[in-house]
């Protein structure tokens, strides 16, 4: 039985743990999935016991169309380029993702880190996808069922420390959701957070639509990192700069909205001058014969607390106010008067995402400058920010390996170079500068024609974008866009592979599943037998012969043919 039938009885046997399917239907199921003729077909077949009964996930399954025909990667060599093989290979696959992520596992099963897609909504945004599948409009039906083995597959690509990011809108999340619960497992959901689109918009008598949403789940529990913490408004320096950190005066020492204690509401002799709460030493003495509130002006500090603050540098003095300073990296311990040193971060919020930073519109300005006419060449970009903070957020290896399997205009692989780039510090390296990341992606993208993209989608915006950022220059040698003239190019090395397919009955000299199939592209050094190659070939290829035939007999059909 192959990697992908023994996943797909394992998940079946989790669902009946979970009292999602029914023991004896999934004991049949499993027994049609050990007898399927291809992995496309026990894909089918497990499909069949997704039905989510505790919430009422139902949807009408649309089948993937069969075929007899191996799907298999072969190189694009014109399109591919490398510029430096110190630097890591990165890989765009063209063609249908179904494919591409059945062709994935042979190399990279259980080896992927992060996984973010952005799958389209609905018919408009699914191009040629639409006749080509199922060869109605997408309903939500459709949507769910392309979704669902690719999620499966997708999901035997994670590593047991993987992260699988989706994002989605608000028509669709729940149910998307569903099936990540069913996929992934409820357990292993960790959040979904708002992520805004556009600032404002159009008057409308509706209410306006901002935000979309990212759903996240992991095989295993995850121990995300911290936010950089915004350090602009720390603006000033004094003598202790260099432990503490610069500071900001944004609070008083005082404050009026404080439940009343009058131990916190004494005069505050400084130099030749006394300050009281509020300012006010009138209102000061109208307190103390006990004409005040439940909530009142008093000091935030006792006496004891001020005294260490001035002797240490916290006190600042304004007018006839008296502040504090904010270090940006100590603050006064709470209830003890010592300094307590913190780390300049924050953590991640299911708020995070909802600053402008994030939105479409900031995405299409980056895309305007790396296209003249990135408006009509792709609708609704991804920023690579919100990309590179998600990996950020729950991956810190250098040398991951991020997979995106609707690739689109390559927002993902933009920010992976972006990632990688930003951790570089000026300088030698023997004098502790930190080299580029290592992270490597992987984009799978469907060549869809449109209007505006003649020779598709991904020839004309993925390909194309990806050759800008890293070298520099267009296929054509020429630099006329924005992008370049204040960026300096990522290198690195991109190998474009495009779905191929051949008949597992070929048998024509030279043109056989195992003469057109390189199995250098799935990180094999090359065969030195025919043997080992038939070998490789039918233990990881659906579709392929059942019947493995020796070298005399295959020699010798050969001759004969």
């Amino acid at each position: 039985m192959s990697n992908i039938k023994d996943e797909l009885c394992a998940e079946l046997d989790r669902r009946v743990s979970d009292k999602i399917l029914e023991p004896t239907n999934a004991e049949l199921l499993k027994k049609l999935i050990v007898n399927a003729d291809s992995d496309n077909e026990a894909m089918m077949i497990a499909e069949l016991g997704t039905t989510y009964k505790r919430t009422g996930l139902h949807f009408d399954k649309r089948l993937e169309r069969m075929t007899d025909d191996i799907r298999y990667f072969r190189k694009n060599n014109e399109l591919s380029f490398h510029t430096d093989d110190k630097k890591p290979t990165h890989k765009l696959i063209i063609g249908d993702n179904y494919e591409a992520l059945q062709n994935l596992l042979i190399q990279y099963k259980g080896k992927i880190d992060v996984i973010y897609i952005d799958p389209p909504y609905g018919k408009d945004s699914m191009g040629e996808f639409a006749q080509t599948n199922y060869q109605n409009a997408i309903t939500r039906d459709n949507l769910l069922s392309m979704l669902y083995p690719r999620l499966m597959l997708a999901k035997m690509l994670l590593s047991e420390s993987g992260v699988f990011f989706c994002s989605i809108d608000d028509k669709n999340q729940a149910y998307v959701k569903c099936l990540f619960d069913e996929v992934m497992g409820e357990n292993n959901f960790l959040f979904c957070a708002p992520r805004i689109t556009k600032k404002g918009g159009k008057t409308t008598p509706t209410i306006q639509k901002n935000s979309d949403y990212i759903i996240a789940y992991s095989i295993n529990p995850v121990v995300f990192s911290k936010l950089d913490k915004e350090l602009s408004s720390y603006t000033l320096e004094d003598e202790y700069v260099k432990e503490r950190g610069k500071y900001k005066v944004s609070q008083t020492l005082d404050y009026g909205g404080l439940s009343y204690s009058k131990s916190l509401d004494y005069p505050l002799v400084i130099g030749s001058k006394t300050y009281y709460p509020g300012g006010s030493k009138k209102d000061w003495e109208d307190r103390q014969n006990g004409n005040h509130g439940k909530s009142d002006w008093i000091w935030r500090w006792k006496e004891s607390a001020v005294k260490w603050g001035l002797e240490n540098g916290f006190i600042v003095l304004k007018g006839d106010r008296v502040y504090t300073k904010t270090y940006a990296n100590c603050r006064k311990k709470s209830g003890v008067n010592e300094l307590e040193y913190i780390e300049a971060e924050k953590s991640y919020t299911t708020l995070s995402y909802i600053e402008n930073d994030y939105s479409n519109d900031n995405a299409k300005k980056e895309l305007d400058k790396i296209f003249a006419d990135a408006d009509t060449l792709f609708k609704n970009p991804k920023p690579t920010v919100l990309i590179k903070e998600l990996i950020k957020m729950v991956c810190d290896k250098q040398d991951a390996i991020i997979l995106d399997f609707f690739g689109g205009s390559g927002t993902t692989a933009h920010a992976v170079l972006d990632l990688n780039r930003s951790e570089a510090k000026d300088g030698d390296l023997l004098d502790g500068a930190k080299p580029e990341g290592n992270r490597t992606f992987i984009l799978c993208q469907m060549n869809e024609i449109t209007d505006t993209t003649p020779n598709g989608i991904a020839y004309d915006v993925t390909s194309k974008r990806l050759k800008r950022i890293m070298t520099g220059s267009c296929y054509d040698g020429s630099k006329d866009f924005e992008w370049i003239k204040k960026n300096k190019p990522y290198g690195g090395n991109l190998d474009i592979y495009e779905i191929d397919s051949v008949a597992n009955f070929e048998f024509s000299d030279g043109k056989t599943p195992f003469d057109v199939i390189d199995e250098t592209l799935y990180g094999c050094e090359k065969f030195k037998t025919l043997q080992e190659k038939i070998e490789w070939v039918c233990g990881n290829f659906s579709n392929t012969q059942k019947i493995v035939e020796n070298e005399a007999d295959w020699q010798k059909r050969i001759s004969e043919a």
